[in-house]
């Protein structure tokens, strides 16, 4: 047998799912009654300064920068730091690896660490070696080449 306060409770959920979409629809029409029509473009505009930050003020043309197309470097630019007359350079290794045939010179003048590969090194050489070399640009950067011991 069904029990009678099944019907009731039933009948009190549907009430009150029924005012709760009645209210949602106010809500809804209060909504539309206040909102705006949309904002006009000068107001929608946003600007950007000089340090990338978002503004709603228009830049000042005075303080315009103008950049031309060739100066613009795309990556790292070469730096060259040795002199055309200078092509010996001198040098300490600081580290060699005799089984992986690679290691890195230090360079006197600009305390720079080259890499150095077995197969430009002229004499034996070890850690803490005095060598004599020239720098090459290889795939990867300055390469010592001619290496041979002071």
């Amino acid at each position: 047998m069904a029990n009678s306060n099944d019907g009731w409770s039933k009948k009190e959920l549907e009430k009150r799912k029924l005012a709760k979409k009645k209210e949602k629809e106010q809500r809804k029409e209060e909504r539309k009654a206040n909102a705006k029509d949309g904002k006009s473009l000068d107001e929608m505009i946003m600007y950007v300064d000089e340090n990338g930050n978002f503004t709603s003020t228009p830049p000042d043309p005075a303080k315009k920068k103008v950049i031309r197309e060739e100066d613009i470097e795309i990556g790292v630019p070469r730096q060259d730091h040795t002199k055309p007359n200078e092509t010996l350079r001198k040098g300490t290794v600081t580290f060699f690896n005799d089984s992986k045939g690679y290691g890195f010179i230090r360079d006197a003048d600009s305390q720079d660490s080259i890499f150095v590969h077995i197969n430009n090194v002229q004499d034996p050489i070890s850690e803490n070696s005095r060598v004599i070399f020239e720098i090459a640009m290889g795939p990867k950067g300055p390469s010592a080449v001619n290496v041979r011991k002071a």
